[in-house]
């Protein structure tokens, strides 16, 4: 009977992880924003204008942040601050996205511009 049960909570266990694999390392608590009315904000492989468009995404899109951005920006700790202050913090840097862009549970990083971002 044991056995069963250490079984049955791994399996339970094993497919809440398969449909959000890091869901508690994230938060959707920002959302794609100051795009052109005919354009969307390019998800990149790297934290680069040049780097490989992963994903595009337009105005009002919500985003699944890690949390990490360049320069030293930690979005888990300006979270705490006032709306504008948090879009001050991360307006000339890049922040990871966690985004399944094929909508298949083929879920991946990938960053974009924080100009581009708020918190929702």
């Amino acid at each position: 009977m044991t056995t069963s049960r250490g079984i049955l909570a791994a399996l339970i266990f094993a497919s809440t992880c398969a449909v959000a694999p890091v869901s508690a390392a994230t938060f959707a608590a920002w959302e794609v924003v100051n795009v052109s009315w005919n354009d969307v904000l390019n998800v990149r492989a790297w934290p680069a204008s040049t780097s490989a468009i992963r994903a595009g995404y337009p105005n009002g899109t919500p985003l699944s942040m890690t949390g990490r951005c360049m320069n030293g920006v930690d979005l888990k700790n300006i979270a705490g601050l006032p709306k504008h202050l948090q879009v001050k913090q991360v307006r000339y840097t890049w922040c990871e996205v966690w985004h399944d862009p094929s909508g298949t549970n083929n879920w991946q990083t990938g960053w974009v511009y924080g100009r581009y971002i708020a918190p929702q």
